[in-house]
């Protein structure tokens, strides 16, 4: 014989219970069967509100009452023929009744006692369970309903425990003279050793058929529900959570103890001792096999089972001298919580013995702190202790695993795991068979915490990087590109999944957890919320994800201003925006600082020579001992550009114009040819190596004519350079009369640096340097007479999306 549970889910309505009627008629053509079920979908919930309501004289559980009345008719109605639907109408209506008198009672009272709570919530699965047998029978199947409550006996003053020894007595009494291929029974519902009806709890369906399954010694415990059997982890939190084919009793126990929603703790301990298989099966795909949970467990590959939470947890802290080697302490502790029915769900404490931190539900918090300050209210007194301290908005993750003793260091892995998204631990338990790892964090942390550890300890060694995004111009577009033409390389190559969840312009910004479209994200960010640097950061945070990374990719000193806000949470900046590591030294290393002490990678590659590793390599070059003496270098490809094309019979502002327009300058062309870009890329390659200097110590020798540089807009800018052309042309003259070649050039050596205009000759490095190539010359220790060189493409919006893109897998490699 089998025992069936079918949950709310699967009793939710008329076409539910259709499906759950076949499971059965298949079933019980090869084998007797008992049926337990639960209320239909969320009834139990309304009546438990309508009872809240009727206590608080709000009339509005009269409306309530109605809805669970019109649930219910409506499934009466499409699985019953119209010409028997009247006498169970007619039942199901007395028993409407009845529950209406009670909440009417609770009105005029204004009071609900645990007692009346239990019998009103008790009026789902009564219903449903008769409901369910009509239907069933109407069908042909050989079936008879039975009060759950004429069995299963609950000890008083108990919420779960059973007294076994009637309880078997009376199943085996019902079980001995019925002759029924189906016997169905409504879950949840018990009585107390005096008679009076009692519920078993939330969940407790799952436990009436455990009851049964062990009184009856059945062959197998089915547990139905809209799931595909126990998950690696909750399937609504973790997208990429599988369902684990066999697990064992103690897995189970430790998975459902710790939040996993799909079998009721106490459902394991009647079945285990008899040994019967419990298996979790999809009422809505039940050709899928489900979950097989048994004794043992031979065929595990994977140390981690699964991982599960608990949330609304609160913590509570016992702090003092007072503790420290006093016999019976914890004895007085645990016994007051015992006494006042307070569960404790973790226990770590100190080996000072200074301190012990319990985990408790939060419900429960106002109530252990009241009993407990009163247990201690002498110690509290004489200072030997502290008030007790209560924590709230807690969560519990814990790992599970039975092979987890075996495996060396998979505690470490946890906690950098993560450590490293910025996941506080506030406290941690584990037992010495190592079958449970337990950690304490904030309530707002579950998602990442358990996406960023089933990452870890299932997943192909694929790492998701979530993007947030601003600056969607010229080089944000082009980043955009080569992210969507290399997702598949990522996937197959460097196990990167990379999802741009954030995204925003000067005018409007879009958030999309899933990921944002990258082939249609414009149409998506025209109709996006108003932009603002602020928000957008607070969005990001909020959204709390793993492995969050801030790109921007314009030009703005207030959007710089905000890098702290973003790796003060953990979450990794890479830029191409100079502003940041070009301000104030102070500000530059309070950015580094910040990186290092919240683990958050702050990449700016991007800031000198845009694709080239220029600043990767002057940082190999310092971490492997060597010393910078000199840094030469045309950092420039928006000026290398304007001065390789401008010659005679060409305008200088028509090439400054080009320039612009092929996305080799700034939005503010000026910018580039003051110097002041230039002046910025060796200021940052002087801090790098070492130097501590200001913007306002670079010499700049700048070319512009006085007018040009004082002008306020890129028009009037543009307007001034078309009235300085002889100017132009006779700095052009000059060079070709030294047949020399115009260069804007870097330079730092002694810890001084200066920029500026200079005529390179044709025996020069630099003398050769084409289009909008940069070059960089380290004269160092190992480099004193030949300098390490590096050449390339040093501007236009391609390569710097490269080089942004480049920082962006340097963050997932590590």
């Amino acid at each position: 014989m089998n025992v069936l549970k079918f949950g709310g889910s699967s009793v939710a309505n008329a076409a539910t219970i259709e499906k759950v009627i076949h499971i059965i008629e298949n079933q019980s053509s090869t084998t007797p069967l008992y049926v337990v079920v639960s209320a239909m979908g969320g009834i139990t919930d309304l009546l438990l509100q309508a009872g809240e309501e009727a206590s608080n004289n709000n009339e509005a559980y009269k409306q309530t009452l109605a809805t669970i009345e019109q649930r219910h008719f409506d499934a009466i109605k499409e699985l019953i023929p119209i010409t028997s639907q009247s006498a169970i109408i007619s039942k199901v209506k007395t028993e409407l009744n009845a529950l209406e008198s009670l909440c009417e009672g609770v009105f005029l009272l204004s009071e609900l006692s645990e007692k009346t709570a239990s019998v009103i919530s008790s009026f789902g699965e009564m219903l449903s369970s008769y409901i369910i047998s009509e239907a069933a029978k109407v069908k042909g199947l050989d079936i008879v309903l039975k009060d759950s409550r004429d069995l299963i006996v609950k000890t008083v003053n108990s919420k779960v425990s059973i007294d076994y020894k009637e309880t078997n007595q009376r199943i085996k009494e019902f079980a001995s003279v019925t002759k029924h291929k189906v016997c169905l029974f409504p879950g949840f519902v018990a009585r107390t050793q005096d008679g009076e009806p009692t519920t078993l709890g939330r969940g407790g369906s799952d436990f009436t058929a455990a009851i049964l399954a062990a009184a009856i010694d059945a062959n197998e415990l089915q547990i139905w529900t809209d799931v595909s059997g126990m998950y690696t982890a909750n399937p609504k939190l973790v997208k990429q959570a599988k369902p684990v084919a066999h697990i064992s009793y103690h897995e189970a126990m430790e998975l459902s103890h710790f939040g996993a929603k799909v079998i009721y703790p106490p459902t394991i301990h009647p079945v285990l001792d008899k040994n019967i298989p419990i298996v979790i099966k999809n009422t809505f795909e039940p050709e899928v096999k489900g979950t097989l949970i048994t004794r043992e467990v031979s065929d595990r590959e994977k140390p981690v089972t699964g991982i599960s939470h608990i949330d609304n947890i609160s913590i509570i802290s016992l702090e003092g001298s007072g503790m420290v080697g006093i016999p019976g302490f914890s004895k007085r502790l645990f016994e007051t919580l015992f006494l006042n029915n307070i569960n404790v769900i973790l226990i770590t404490q100190a080996s000072s013995e200074h301190s012990i931190c319990l985990a408790i539900e939060a419900s429960e918090a106002s109530k252990a702190k009241t009993v407990l300050d009163t247990t201690f209210e002498f110690e509290i007194a004489k200072k030997r202790l502290d008030p007790v301290k209560i924590e709230n908005k807690a969560a519990i993750v814990a790992l599970v695993g039975d092979n987890m003793y075996s495996h060396q260091g998979l505690s470490g892995k946890m906690f950098s795991t993560l450590g490293k998204n910025n996941v506080n631990i506030r406290a941690i338990a584990q037992g010495a068979s190592e079958k449970n790892i337990s950690v304490v964090i904030e309530e707002k942390d579950i998602k990442k915490a358990l996406n960023t550890l089933h990452e870890r300890f299932f997943e192909v060694k694929t790492k998701q990087l979530n993007l947030f995004i601003t600056g969607v111009g010229n080089v944000g577009s082009k980043l955009l590109e080569q992210l969507d033409q290399q997702k598949k390389y990522l996937k197959d190559k460097l196990r990167l999944k990379i999802r741009v969840v954030g995204m925003s312009n000067s005018r409007k910004m879009i958030f999309d957890e899933g990921g944002i479209a990258l082939d249609q994200w414009e149409k998506e960010l025209a109709n996006g919320e108003k932009a603002d640097a602020k928000a957008f950061f607070e969005k990001a945070k909020e959204m709390n994800l793993r492995n969050s990374i801030f790109v921007d990719n314009t030009a703005n000193p207030d959007i710089a201003k905000i890098y702290k806000y973003y790796l003060a949470e953990s979450m990794a900046v890479v830029t191409c925006n100079k502003i940041a590591c070009a301000d104030e030294y102070n500000n530059y290393e309070e950015l580094k600082n910040l990186s290092r002490k919240f683990n958050a990678s702050f990449l700016y590659e991007t800031n000198v020579g845009a694709g080239l590793p220029i600043i990767d390599t002057l940082n190999n070059l310092i971490a492997s001992g060597d010393n910078i003496h000199k840094i030469q270098a045309v950092l420039s490809g928006s000026l290398n550009f304007v001065f390789n094309n401008y010659k005679e019979g060409v305008t200088f502002h028509d090439i400054v114009k080009q320039a612009q327009q092929e996305g080799y300058t700034e939005p503010d062309p000026k910018i580039d040819l003051s110097g002041v870009d230039v002046a910025r890329k060796i200021l940052i390659l002087a801090r790098e190596s070492g130097k501590i200097m200001e913007l306002e110590d670079i010499e700049n020798d700048s070319f512009l004519p006085a007018d040009s540089l004082e002008t306020n807009n890129v028009e009037d800018f543009f307007t001034s350079l078309t009235g300085n052309e002889s100017h132009f042309k006779s700095i052009l003259g000059e060079a070709n009369a030294k047949d020399s070649r115009l260069k804007y050039v870097a330079q730092y050596e002694d810890g001084t640096a200066k920029v500026g205009l200079q005529f390179i000759p044709a025996d020069h490095p630099f003398y050769n340097l084409e289009g909008s190539d940069n070059i960089v010359l380290f004269y160092t220790d190992r480099y004193p007479k030949q300098p390490l060189i590096v050449k390339g493409a040093g501007a236009g919006a391609d390569v710097t999306a490269s080089g942004i893109f480049a920082d962006i897998i340097r963050i997932g490699k590590k």
